[in-house]
């Protein structure tokens, strides 16, 4: 899949912990409500395993390939391509980008997580494709989450590099203008959508506000 700086501009991620509803019934809603890219993160005490795990990601990819929404998976590289994912998403701590491209497909998009500008900058000089950029305001979804580095932090990575980026940790409707406006090209979410009574209608809503 060939990537698009729009593929960032409502990034939804998930696995089964996040919910307590059906995910492939959160996901088939949250892409009716606009999202444009999903990745799949089953992590955290009450993630499933094994096979479970597996079966999911195949169901979620399904459908994310019948609706053209790049599908990327977090931090396992081997899950990704079991799942012929469209990519995949590392943090800091993860596998280095030159060992992670040497077992993927040439196709693969590759994200970096990164919160100073230092990381970003180094990111930028490596072969991916996007960073994502956080947290930028306080986050419970993540148990190991970093101090959030506020629209002040976005905004200095936003001017000292070029690197398409989407920004993430705390994201709601509240905030999601003003974070575009302060140099994110997207924003990703967690709970906002997979935690909503409604997913259709939250993504429609963030969507709508995001295209101003």
């Amino acid at each position: 899949m060939r990537f698009e700086r729009d593929m960032l501009k409502l990034y939804f991620i998930m696995g089964s912990q996040n919910t307590t509803k059906d995910p492939v019934e959160v996901l088939q809603a949250a892409i009716k409500g606009g999202i444009t890219c999903f990745q799949y993160r089953e992590k955290g005490e009450q993630a499933i395993t094994g096979l479970d795990r597996l079966n999911l990601g195949l169901n979620l990819r399904k459908i994310c390939r019948e609706n053209n929404i790049p599908f990327i998976v977090n931090d396992d590289v081997d899950l990704a391509i079991k799942l012929d994912a469209d990519g995949i998403h590392v943090g800091q701590d993860d596998l280095s980008i030159e060992t992670i491209r040497k077992h993927v497909p040439s196709h693969f998009l590759i994200g970096l997580s990164t919160s100073t500008v230092e990381e970003s900058l180094a990111a930028e000089r490596l072969n991916i494709d996007y960073i994502g950029v956080g947290p930028i305001y306080q986050t419970a979804t993540k148990e190991d989450a970093l101090q959030p580095i506020g629209l002040k932090g976005l905004q200095s990575i936003h001017h000292q590099t070029q690197i398409p980026k989407v920004a993430i940790g705390g994201i709601t409707l509240n905030n999601a203008q003003a974070t575009i406006e302060n140099g994110a090209d997207g924003i990703a979410l967690i709970s906002t959508i997979s935690q909503s009574e409604n997913p259709e209608k939250t993504a429609r809503l963030l969507r709508k506000t995001l295209e101003g």
